[in-house]
């Protein structure tokens, strides 16, 4: 099957502001938007094992008012502007649309709340209720909802990849103090620890003045440094089996893997598509359609930044046995590991992945997060080189990785039993 790769380039410019800020301005005069995102290098990998779940509070913090801005959503609303921001153990991103005529908006309210969030004991206990309830409802209340409260802690010993973003238990966030969160605050969220991207239909000459005008007067802080302990190799299976009220029961087994800069990384990506993506995908067409094993079954890769997670989760129906559906996934992963993949099924995988990729760069916010994120792996440049990176996986590395990950002794197994009613 012969494919023709299109690399479409997103082109932008750089400069650091004296503070240590990194700005990125990606120009885009085919639309009238623009939009403002701020990556900050800090998830929730870099809290204290005693004060977990902080990243993410903080990400609901900085909605509740700065100084000089009580409430954040409201100039916003004024200049149509929307915004929204997310949290993962690896970074916080923050991040605005709006009319391009109005993007000094945005600048103000990002550099009112990087230079002086408010802090009060309201404004902590309103949201820390807000994180508990979320963690209530979606991660204690909802089937399923404690999986990564549970793998999380089989997979990793001593990497803090260990918990989830909302923490380990609600206990943490309840006892977390003003003095607490101000020490968070003072670590990780200053300019030296930020990449700012301006992209959409606005000049450098323009974003370069707003930035120094903004953000330029802000103390840069102290640049944190990384230095979390290192995960060990996995030495033997891991596996534990729950019975909880849950409609099905469910299998979940997770594999150590490289992380996002590591060698393999893009092989496992393309191995999660060639088992689960789409209804041709190995995992679906076998044990889905023709063995009717699950109900539903998916495979996929946690993007981590350092040594990450492979996961296989299904659902087998009711008259299967979690025995007879383990024992058939073990199955498909061993024809990765023995055989090499045909050249039309590679082929095919890598056209999907191309089309996601040209796609999202068709996205202004998706550009924009994008190109924060390859700039924190060390150039943003690096973006407009990810298809090749994929284009040149071959079904020989695919075969090797699949035998370096997929093995008993590097698995861990959790096993949700439906309670019988």
């Amino acid at each position: 099957m012969l494919s023709v790769f299109i690399i479409y380039m997103v082109k932008f410019n750089r400069f650091i502001l004296n503070n240590g800020l990194r700005v990125i301005v990606h120009e885009d005069h085919t639309t009238p938007m623009a939009v403002l995102n701020i990556l900050y290098d800090v998830g929730a990998r870099d809290e204290d094992p005693e004060r977990t779940g902080f990243a993410h509070l903080f990400e609901h913090l900085m909605f509740g008012g700065s100084v000089n801005i009580p409430q954040y959503d409201e100039p916003l609303q004024r200049v149509g502007g929307e915004n929204n921001a997310f949290t993962t153990n690896d970074i916080t991103n923050y991040y605005i649309t709006l009319p391009a005529e109005n993007i000094e908006t945005a600048f103000w309210l990002e550099s009112d709340r990087m230079l002086s969030l408010a802090f009060s004991e309201k404004s902590l206990e309103v949201q820390r209720n807000v994180v508990i309830e979320e963690f209530k409802q979606r991660y204690l209340n909802q089937p399923y909802g404690d999986v990564w409260l549970k793998l999380r802690p089989m997979v990793y010993k001593k990497h803090p990849y260990q918990w989830a973003t909302i923490g380990k238990n609600i206990q943490q966030i309840e006892n977390a103090s003003i003095g607490d969160v101000k020490a968070f605050f003072k670590k990780h969220y200053n300019p030296s620890n930020a990449i700012l991207v301006v992209g959409g239909n606005i000049t450098v000459e323009k974003a370069k003045a707003l930035a120094e005008k903004w953000f330029g007067p802000i103390p840069g802080g102290e640049k944190y440094r990384r230095d979390l302990p290192k995960e060990p190799a996995q030495q033997e299976a891991r596996r534990e089996t729950v019975s909880a009220n849950v409609p099905l029961n469910d299998l979940y087994i997770a594999f150590h893997m490289p992380g996002r800069l590591e060698d393999g990384y893009y092989e496992l990506d393309l191995i999660s598509d060639i088992l689960s993506r789409g209804n041709s995908s190995r995992l679906y067409r076998k044990l889905v359609k023709e063995k009717q094993l699950f109900s539903e079954i998916h495979a996929y890769n946690m993007g981590s930044f350092d040594s990450g997670m492979f996961v296989i989760e299904g659902k087998p129906l009711e008259n299967v046995s979690v025995e007879e559906a383990e024992a058939a996934v073990w199955d498909e992963l061993e024809q990765l590991k023995q055989y090499r993949v045909p050249d039309d099924e590679l082929t095919k995988v890598k056209n999907k992945t191309e089309s996601t990729m040209i796609f999202s760069e068709m996205s202004l916010l998706d550009k924009a997060m994008n190109l924060a994120q390859f700039e924190l792996f060390g150039d943003a440049e690096m973006l407009n080189h990810e298809t090749e990176k994929y284009l040149a996986v071959t079904a020989e590395g695919i075969k090797k990785e699949a035998q370096d990950i997929f093995r008993k002794e590097n698995s861990s197994t959790l096993v949700y039993l439906a309670e019988s009613h």
